[in-house]
């Protein structure tokens, strides 16, 4: 009690009061202040203490609160404050290195292993290690198989009555495919069933052969001028149902779109369906043939043993050469001088140096009896004002090819209905390539050279065969500077990269042709070789050229596209205006890509499309000029001027698509801003080249060291020279149920509704979307059309049971459901590719077994 009521600073003898705070404010120092009161400075405190038996107690004076001083003001005094402690700690230096190599380390550990891991996952998919979970299946996938191409020839209705199955407008009713069968010729309880007759297609109202029948003399096979082709025949109508052309026009080409093929009327004459015996092919001799022996009721079965068709090909020329343009001389040989040249013979000739020598010496070369045709009344009935050119058709082929017998039938067309039916204006060539020429010495002996043709190509055929070989086409094209593009198992000189190397030395070595079809063993018209082609020679010369590139670059859908003058308007608003496609989408938002935002619209093509850097300009003052600008033109230059360029498919611009050969083009300068040179391609070589083109192909090849992919080439050189190049929008058809709409869209899927143009193209990574087209390099649907039509099973289906017997189970919903019994199948006339490997069922070939002589004295 005494010590807590002690307080030392306390003055003795001094009544002091207690201290008078006149206003109490809250505290305003902060927690950690060092400001204290000192007792001493307080007069009037005082304390006292209690009773001893309370606790002890303040006392204070309240009387005198009045009359107190005011206490005295606070004094600070100044405390030493220690140094403020960092927030967070500092590791020392030598943890911090270690930790920083770690992670250095552990950084360049991960780049490596993701390499590591990149490199082996190449290298399995390289090697097809890696199982891929399959990609979903395309849209086209799920539209319904056209099951009314399978229909037979007691199934046929007139043109004008049929009802196709496709395609079909949005306003009618679904289609019943049971109806088409239903309204067919057969009738179960006839033995008879009602067959219509055949009829020959020379005497078809709307062929060639009666549109712009040619005066000329009749060719024969044989030399005594006896011996002829029988006619092609056809059944007028279609099957009940059969679809229409989804691409091109019958109409617009004047092509016969009333009519149809089956297989006897349009190979019967060729030695198919009939033995080896009465010189056929031992072919064709199963399944339904009824009325089949109608293809002969006016010329009789052809024996084609012993066949020469060089030679027939030679005779057919001479007895008709007055309607042609006169032969220039052959290019000089490279060889040097021969002593005794022009008098001695050559012990071997091919058909090419035998044609150019019949044409300046014919009276040396012919017997009599051509030598007499020749020089008969040649020119009665003809006009003899205006001389022919003459084209040449080039098959590409290769040594080790297999001849099947469907190979030799499909020559043998070819060469009766382009060469003899047109009075010798076309001639038909084998281009076949040595593969091994190592292992064939060919260009080191003739004697080689012709044993190799003995060995390889049926005898009927060996006088057409010229040989080439990859050593060959890279001694003529030197210096060409390899891109390499798909790989270096595929050099430039190679057949799949340099194949149009063969085709413009065969033209350079043959100046006595204007023009060239390019063609291959793996197409198949069902028609008329001369009026198809006839016909399409004569509307790409009516073409005009303006707009003629931007109407190349499309095809052409008459559903969806309406008549070709439709056509041509909207392929020049689209090229002019432009489109919204996938590659300008964003082209009107700000921050898009300067090339997006200039792709709309583009300037019309009117003459040569060059490189910019001019030292890749060849021969430029040959090429064309347009006889007025583009805008006063009204659609008249170019009409009436025969094409240098046709083609079958739509020649598309390469760049910006996933062709990925798009960029195989080599000898052009692309640095300094010069980019890639204006270009142009079309998938499938088979086309037909003016010697003009090809010639400047050539030169522009071996001196300039220009090239590139064959189907790339010569429509980059006809584009870059301004000269005439046309597609020829031929009917084509398609396996499903595409509506047309989506399917013009994914066709013209290209920048301004072109085919290329554009990452977008259907060629490249969208080809798939043509294979179910009866022309395509991969169709799958050509070949299976082609068997069947020939009487053959494909995945099970078709074949003599099919044709033959009605199965009343199936209910002719799909393709596999078909009920059958219509008979043969029957095709308009339509260009199919590819067609390979056809093997059809044949006779064995029985070969004479020798009896012994039995011994009298045994």
């Amino acid at each position: 009690m005494g010590i807590l009521s002690w307080n030392p600073l306390r003055r003795d003898g001094r009544h002091s009061k207690l201290p008078v705070y006149e206003s109490l404010n809250p505290p305003t120092k902060e927690r950690d202040s060092n400001d204290s009161y000192d007792d001493s400075d307080y007069d009037g405190y005082s304390v006292t203490s209690s009773s001893p038996g309370t606790s002890n107690s303040r006392i204070t004076n309240s009387s005198s609160a009045s009359t107190a001083t005011p206490i005295m003001p606070r004094r600070n005094f100044a405390v030493p404050r220690g140094p403020r402690r960092p927030l967070t700690y500092r590791l020392p230096n030598r943890i911090v290195r270690y930790l920083c190599f770690g992670l250095i380390s552990f950084i360049m550990l991960l780049v490596l292993t993701l390499i590591r891991a990149s490199h082996n996952e190449n290298k399995a998919i390289t090697e097809g290690k890696i199982n891929r979970p399959p990609s979903a299946p395309p849209t086209w996938e799920s539209y319904r198989f056209l099951s009314r191409y399978y229909g037979g020839i007691r199934n046929l209705v007139p043109f004008s009555q049929s009802a196709s199955e496709y395609p079909r407008s949005a306003g009618e009713p679904p289609v019943d495919l049971l109806s088409y069968v239903n309204n067919s010729n057969w009738k179960p309880d006839v033995q008879e069933r009602n067959l219509p007759a055949s009829k020959e297609f020379i005497r078809y109202p709307q062929s060639i052969f009666q549109n712009a029948p040619e005066q000329f003399h009749e060719c024969y096979l044989d030399k005594a001028n006896k011996v002829r082709v029988p006619p092609i025949r056809y059944y007028e109508g279609r099957p009940n149902g059969f679809p229409e052309a989804v691409l091109g026009s019958y109409e617009l080409l004047g092509l016969p779109e009333d009519i149809c093929f089956e297989r006897y009327g349009r190979y019967g004459p060729y030695g198919f369906g009939y033995s080896v015996r009465s010189g056929g092919l031992g072919a064709g001799e199963h399944g339904e043939k009824e009325g089949f022996e109608s293809t002969w009721d006016k010329v009789p079965q052809v024996d084609w043993k012993g066949m020469d068709w060089a030679d027939t090909q030679r005779r057919c020329y001479q007895s008709n050469a007055a309607r042609y343009n006169t032969l220039p001389l052959r290019q000089p040989s490279p060889h040097g001088f021969y002593i005794n040249e022009g008098t001695a013979s050559m012990n071997l000739q091919t058909r090419d140096s035998l044609l150019a020598e019949s044409a300046q010496t014919p009276s040396d070369k012919a017997d009599g009896a051509t030598q007499e045709k020749s020089t008969a009344p040649a020119a009665e009935g003809e006009s003899l004002g205006e001389s022919l050119p003459r084209t040449a058709v080039v098959i590409r082929c290769w040594d080790e090819y297999f001849w099947k017998e469907e190979d030799v039938m499909n020559i043998r067309s070819l060469i009766s209905e382009l060469v003899l039916a047109s009075g010798g204006r076309y001639d038909v060539h084998l281009l076949v390539q040595v593969k091994n020429d190592a292992a064939h010495p060919i260009w080191a002996d003739a004697a080689t050279y012709q044993r190799r043709i003995q060995e390889t190509i049926p005898e009927e055929f060996r006088g057409l065969v010229t040989f080439w070989t990859e050593t060959q086409m890279l001694s003529l094209y030197q210096g060409i500077f390899d891109l390499f593009a798909r790989g270096p198992d595929l050099p430039v000189h190679g057949v799949y990269r340099g194949l149009q190397m063969a085709m413009q030395y065969f033209a350079y070595q043959h100046p006595e042709y204007e023009y060239y079809w390019q063609w291959e063993m793996d197409i198949r018209y069902i028609g008329h070789y001369y009026d198809l082609f006839t016909k399409v020679e004569n509307w790409a010369k009516e073409q005009p050229r303006k707009g003629l590139w931007e109407r190349n670059a499309r095809f052409y859908l008459p559903s969806v596209h309406g008549t070709w003058e439709d056509f041509k308007q909207m392929a020049r608003v689209q090229s002019e205006m432009g489109t919204t496609g996938a590659d300008n989408i964003w082209g009107g938002i700000p921050g898009a890509d300067k090339q997006s935002q200039a792709s709309r619209g583009d300037r019309p093509i009117w003459g040569p499309e060059r490189s910019k850097d001019p030292k890749d300009w060849f021969e430029p003052d040959d090429d064309p000029v347009p006889e007025t600008t583009y805008e006063k033109d009204k659609y008249v230059w170019g009409a009436g001027e025969e094409a240098d360029y046709i083609t079958f498919n739509p020649m598309f611009d390469p760049e910006g698509t996933t062709w990925g050969l798009a960029d195989d083009i080599t000898g052009y300068n692309t640095t300094g801003g010069n980019g890639m040179p204006p270009r142009r391609a079309q998938i499938i070589t088979a086309s037909r080249m003016s010697r003009r083109l090809l010639m400047k192909m050539h030169r522009e090849t071996a001196f300039l060291k220009h090239h590139a992919f064959p189907e790339m080439w010569p429509g980059t050189v006809a584009l870059q020279h301004g000269y005439k190049a046309v597609f020829v929008p031929h009917p084509l058809y398609v396996d499903r149920a595409w509506p047309t709409e989506v399917f013009a869209r994914t066709l013209n899927n290209g920048k301004n509704g072109a085919t290329g143009g554009s990452r977008t193209s259907v060629f490249g990574q969208r080809e798939h979307n043509l294979v179910g087209l009866t022309w395509f390099y991969n169709s799958g649907f050509a070949p299976n059309l082609y068997r069947r039509w020939l009487g053959l099973k494909v995945n099970n289906d078709g074949g003599e049971e099919f044709e033959k017997v009605v199965d009343e189970s199936k209910n002719g919903t799909s393709v596999n459901e078909m009920r059958g019994g219509e008979g043969r199948m029957c095709l308009p006339p339509m260009l199919l590719h590819p067609v390979k490997d056809v093997e059809m069922p044949v006779e064995a070939s029985l070969e004479e077994v020798k009896i012994p002589e039995s011994d009298p004295g045994a």
